[in-house]
């Protein structure tokens, strides 16, 4: 009686699986995630490792910011490989959940891109005071604060009562959908000052750099707030209603599952943008696994 029991308390103990494959869609659901958590994997990861094995993209305060939101890609595309098979809810309440680790990763990536908005304007405006004060020790001790931001913040809303908890997470999706909308004025202002600017400028290779930098900030900027645009919308409707979507898990949720995209577009959009990226890309291996494949 007693293996028994502790056999039942064994098996209880596992974690279900985010569907129960009782449907036909449970199959597609689960399929999904598994291939996207994959492709978000090994994409980001090989973004990674092209930045870090090439010293000339290392030494671009841009291509800095790029190893931090494609660490956090890489991370989130891990992540999904629990949050998308298993049956997890994060929020209040939760269930099975990870205390908002794992769904933190997007807000790495958040932030980070709006430093680097303020990066490129910087460089692209004001090119004397760039040169002199915003140094790659620097760009690098900002991507350092990106990551002790949100976890700090995390921290303390886990460490505190539930009531209060309930609160700061209120406070965070104040303070997310500020980012964004500075985001928003931002992307609008580089493309407006900085295209002016650029006309200034004469034709050489410093110039082609600034633009393929700003076409690439302003594309991923749009594809972003496309991804998280129902997000938002949902998250408002509910905290100032009744309404709005409930999900029964995360690898149901529709709305979470466009903002984890952006994990897949951000390093693919790196790629289309930047040539040289694309090279050293190729050269970290996968010229060896497609070499039928140009560049």
């Amino acid at each position: 009686m007693s293996a028994g029991r502790d056999a039942g308390n064994s098996s209880a103990s596992f974690i279900p699986l985010s569907v129960d494959f009782s449907l036909s869609e449970d199959y597609v659901i689960y399929a999904f995630h598994l291939a996207f958590a994959t492709c978000v994997s090994v994409l980001a990861g090989s973004v990674l490792a092209g930045i870090l094995r090439t010293r000339a993209l290392r030494a671009q305060n841009r291509f800095v910011f790029m190893v931090n939101t494609s660490i956090s890609d890489a991370l989130t595309g891990v992540s999904v490989y629990y949050l998308g098979l298993f049956d997890v809810q994060e929020g209040f309440p939760s269930r099975n959940g990870t205390f908002h680790i794992l769904p933190s990763l997007l807000g790495v990536n958040i932030l980070t891109f709006m430093f680097a908005q303020f990066d490129r304007y910087c460089a692209v405006c004001h090119p004397f005071f760039y040169g002199r004060y915003i140094s790659r020790s620097v760009v690098t001790g900002v991507c350092v604060y990106c990551w002790f931001h949100i976890y700090a913040h995390l921290l303390a809303s886990n460490v505190v009562p539930v009531a209060m908890a309930a609160k700061i997470y209120a406070f965070s999706i104040a303070s997310l959908q500020a980012i964004v909308l500075t985001k928003v004025v931002l992307t609008v202002k580089l493309y407006v000052v900085a295209n002016f600017q650029l006309k200034r400028e004469p034709p050489g290779p410093d110039k082609e750099v600034k633009k393929e930098s700003l076409r690439i900030i302003i594309v991923v900027v749009i594809t972003f707030l496309i991804l998280w645009l129902p997000s938002f919308v949902n998250i408002i409707v509910k905290q100032v209603s009744r309404y709005g979507l409930v999900f029964r898990n995360e690898a149901t949720n529709a709305f979470a599952i466009m903002a984890r995209m952006n994990a897949l577009s951000t390093p693919a959009l790196y790629l289309w943008g930047s040539p040289a990226l694309r090279a050293a890309v190729w050269r970290v291996g996968w010229g060896k696994v497609l070499p039928e494949w140009t560049r």
